[in-house]
């Protein structure tokens, strides 16, 4: 039976055919001729005072399609009885739209042909206004002209042709339809009347639900005798004319799912017989050859076993199987789309947090070379008071060389202790500054590590969910695998580009590594050189005071002898001493 959007196709047509304006409305007056028109042709009574009560507040004013849609799907869709002339309905819609779309001079084929077209496409056309017939649906309907003409299929043509339409837009509708078949794009060379009889055949099947269709010989029920009939075998019936115009049927053997099909042995000078039975009749048919007697058993049976299974003709589930690929192909397309553009945010968000952390470490260096000019400046103020401390012991020195001129060898063993000191000084606090340095490289390459493997393991699940997708896809039946080939090709390229981008961070992280383990080494020599030069200081740290001349009762005595050490000054030496003693215990 012919589903509700296939009738609402050709109303459609003839809708907008009446909106002169084309602003989606049309004149209750014209819209009532239409609605009787349909009426009449889907054999359903015409109320035509519904219409009247629909739109009573707007006897005059237009009504768009949205406004005429309850009344269409109430009083005459809901309505449709079973035995209506599709074709009759066709006609009816075409004769109102054609006119304003096709100028019969320059057209090339025959008004009928055009009309054929125009049905076909109506049944390959996507069910979504304004109708549009996709580049699936077109190379179908053009591989099954070819075919009818006994053409082979021309793979570079329809791709060059499919290029240039996809340059502009990747549909057409049915009026860029019959200029394309009129132009002889695909046809070219072929002789009119062959494209016109190809057509024809393609109308039968697709439209007309001709599942196959030509001469045979039938046995009479009352006379037995054996007379030549045209034969069109649909899903349900099976009808047979006097001639293939059609204009005088003899007959109808209809087919459920009781009936069989049986071949017969030879007889009465008949070959190639076969017999349908039925319930009530049987009928015993004679066809031309062994080739169309097989043939038509194998249609006929495949027509008892759809039946059987509730199914519907062969070609509208290849059509509703095609729009179901397409559907999942969208979504798919449209899952990808939506994962890429994640992807795209995951990407603008790490390098938002990459730009983050570039400058809380630009800070951070900032920070520490401010810290470090600080530090520079206090080392410079001490050695400053410091020199002030040592001229001011030179000048008592000096005033006092008259009177300890047996001590001038221990006085130069000072002085070049406390050169050596004032080194150990110098090489110390470049030690301390090139432990910090280092500090601060290890922590950054510690970030940094951390952030490459987190990538890197976000590259992974990617990559595996990728792969999962993928295996997923590859257990569907062959006839998908083949359908899907492209889909999957494009998968492979996005899992080659994953891939390219976790080898790029693993050499990444590598890199990182070999610069950790540097910087590390780096720094544990600082460490080795920092606690050398603290273990030298410590040791010629009693090298410091200047001695002095005399022995009075509350001097001490040093490791060179007596000096002229205050209680205040070794109580402070003493205090520093055992600062760097604890000191030098706990880095052990």
């Amino acid at each position: 039976m012919i589903s509700r959007d296939e009738i609402l196709k050709p109303i459609w047509y003839a809708f907008t055919a009446l909106d002169i304006d084309k602003n989606g409305k049309v004149f209750k007056s014209q819209l009532k001729v239409l609605s009787h028109n349909l009426c009449t042709i889907l054999k359903i009574p015409h109320n035509t005072s519904a219409l009247e009560k629909d739109f009573k507040d707007d006897d005059e004013g237009p009504v768009s399609k949205q406004g005429y849609m309850p009344y269409l799907n109430n009083f005459i869709l809901s309505k449709i009885q079973p035995n209506f002339d599709f074709v009759e309905l066709n006609n009816m819609c075409w004769t109102l739209s054609a006119p304003k779309h096709i100028n019969n001079k320059n057209l090339l084929m025959s008004d009928t042909d055009a009309f054929k077209i125009w049905c076909i496409f109506n049944f390959l056309s996507e069910d979504k206004y304004p109708l549009i017939i996709v580049i699936e649906e077109l190379e179908y309907f053009l591989r099954k002209l070819l075919g009818a003409m006994g053409c082979s299929w021309n793979e570079g043509r329809f791709e060059e042709y499919k290029t240039q339409l996809n340059a502009k837009k990747s549909h057409l509708n049915a009026w860029e339809l019959i200029e394309l078949i009129d132009l002889g794009n695909f046809t070219k060379g072929i002789d009119p009347q062959t494209v016109s009889v190809a057509i024809n055949e393609v109308y039968q099947e697709l439209v007309m639900d001709v599942i196959k269709q030509g001469y045979m010989l039938k046995k009479g029920h009352k006379r037995k005798n054996w007379t030549e009939r045209w034969f069109e075998l649909h899903l349900t019936y099976m009808s047979y004319y006097v001639k293939e115009d059609l204009a005088d049927q003899k007959g109808c053997i209809f087919l459920d799912r009781n009936c069989c099909v049986e071949s017969l042995p030879d007889k009465d000078g008949k070959k190639n017989l076969f017999v349908v039975r039925g319930v009530e009749k049987s009928f015993e048919i004679n066809a031309s050859d062994k080739k169309a007697k097989q043939e038509w058993i194998q249609a006929i049976q495949d027509c008892i076993l759809r039946i059987r299974q509730g199914l519907s003709s062969s070609h509208r589930e290849s059509r509703q199987k095609r729009r179901e690929l397409r559907n999942r192909q969208r979504v798919e397309q449209e899952i990808l789309e939506n994962k890429m553009r994640e992807l795209l945010l995951a990407n603008e968000s790490l390098q938002i947090q990459l730009d983050a952390l570039s400058k809380d470490l630009l800070e951070a260096t900032r920070k520490g070379d401010f810290e470090g000019q600080k530090r520079i400046q206090a080392q410079r103020k001490l050695l400053e008071k410091y020199k002030q401390d040592l001229d001011q012991e030179k000048m008592a020195r000096m005033q006092m060389e008259e009177q300890v001129m047996e001590k001038s060898t221990e006085v130069e063993q000072y002085w070049q202790r406390m050169q050596e000191l004032e080194e150990m000084y110098r090489q110390l606090s470049q030690a301390l500054e090139d432990e910090k340095q280092a500090k601060e490289d290890e922590e950054a390459l510690r970030k940094l590590q951390e952030r490459l493997l987190q990538e890197e393991e976000t590259k992974r699940l990617e990559l595996e969910q990728i792969h999962i997708q993928q295996q997923a896809m590859l257990s569907q039946s062959k006839k998908e695998k083949e359908e899907l080939e492209r889909e999957r090709t494009e998968k492979d390229q996005a899992l080659q580009v994953a891939q390219e981008q976790l080898d790029s961070l693993k050499r990444q992280r590598e890199g990182a590594q070999e610069e950790y383990k540097a910087v590390s080494k780096k720094l544990e020599r600082a460490s080795r050189k920092t606690v050398n030069w603290k273990s030298k200081v410590f040791k010629h740290e009693g090298l410091l005071q200047l001695v002095k001349p005399g022995s009075k009762p509350p001097n001490k005595m040093t490791n060179w002898g007596q000096a002229a050490f205050t209680e205040s000054e070794f109580s402070q030496l003493q205090k520093i001493w055992q600062e760097n003693k604890t000191r030098q215990h706990d880095e052990e």
